[in-house]
């Protein structure tokens, strides 16, 4: 059985309990969070579980081999760091810290124990991305031409990072997951209506040496709540669209080709429009698949889906894209 603690109780925390306590491999030793007044109805349904407003408890316990931490995220490096000297494996709620420096500073330190540094992307265990990963790799979809993703919604305004932190980190892992190659370059523009130097309205365009282009858009002052992303490839393409309940998937038998007239020094442009299917996706809770990759990963020794590594990457664009937008746009080499 592995201990685990989780430091931080609020949005995300009560879902990170019941998960961890639904496996039969995990024992959730302790909680702590130093607003106490939120676990009152916690302790209550988990009676074996300590609720404590003093984080130390969690990183100097000996019962406890694993740390969650669901936190701010300019507080994720200074937690993790702790529980890392402490000997304790430990999932940080994503972005996996606020800067390039500090999340090598925090693999160097995993690595020198035989420690695991796992970042919760939740989206890589959903059945809609599963599948995603199924059908791009399996070449249906061709050579990957385009990623287009909109995550817009009305708040949830955040107090220490911009919209591009706080939402692009999803669809960012997404495209990850799904590319092995490394963007090139990237440039990003944002605005921030609340005069506080906080983006709340941002984009990100970026591009990879093989052509494939990736676009993000994020904002908090929608009023409709978007979660899509458009993936086209050179033989089929695919629409995500996380809000619908019962065909997030759409495959598109749709295309495009193009010829050269050398009589008349013209490109003609052939179309194909076919059918559309939906593929059947497995239905789980990613939260699930966290938290039994996380603690299978601790057992065996293996690498999770959602790796140091990959979280690495996300931070890389964040803080390009935070970059650019203070440079007014401009291309940032990556």
């Amino acid at each position: 059985m592995i201990g685990i603690g989780i430091i931080g109780f609020g949005y995300w925390g009560p879902n990170l309990l019941r998960n961890f306590a639904n496996l039969e491999t995990a024992r959730v030793v302790a909680v702590a969070d130093s607003r106490e007044d939120r676990f009152l109805k916690a302790s209550k349904s988990h009676p074996a579980v300590k609720f404590t407003g003093d984080a130390g408890f969690i990183f100097s316990n000996p019962e406890i081999d694993a740390v969650v931490i669901a936190t701010p995220v300019l507080s994720h490096h200074t937690l993790a760091l702790k529980a890392l000297k402490a000997g304790k494996h430990v999932l940080i709620e994503k972005p996996m810290a606020a800067s390039i420096k500090e999340c090598e500073e925090l693999m160097e330190l995993a690595a020198s124990k035989k420690l695991l540094l796992m970042v919760d992307h939740t989206f890589l265990y959903t059945g809609a991305v599963k599948k995603l990963k199924e059908i791009s790799d399996s070449g249906d979809l061709g050579t990957l031409r385009y990623y287009d993703s909109t995550r817009i919604n009305l708040g949830l305004f955040q107090a220490d990072v911009n919209v591009l932190w706080d939402l692009a980190p999803h669809d960012i892992s997404i495209l990850n997951y799904l590319v092995k190659e490394q963007p090139v370059c990237l440039n990003a523009t944002g605005i921030s209506h609340l005069n506080n130097g906080i983006e709340n309205i941002a984009y990100i365009t970026m591009k990879y040496q093989n052509g494939l282009i990736a676009h993000f858009n994020c904002s908090w002052t929608s009023p409709v709540k978007i979660r899509q992303i458009l993936i086209g490839g050179d033989k089929k393409m695919v629409l995500f669209n996380d809000m619908d309940p019962s065909e997030k998937l759409k495959v598109y038998d749709t295309g495009y080709s193009v010829k050269s007239d050398e009589d008349k020094r013209d490109m003609l442009i052939n179309y194909r429009t076919g059918d559309v299917y939906c593929p059947k996706i497995e239905i789980v809770e990613a939260l699930q698949g966290v938290a039994h990759d996380f603690v299978n990963s601790i057992v065996n020794g293996t690498q999770p889906v959602s790796n140091m590594h990959l979280g690495l990457q996300v931070v890389s664009i964040l803080e390009a894209a935070s970059r650019s937008i203070r440079q007014n746009g401009a291309e940032v080499r990556l």
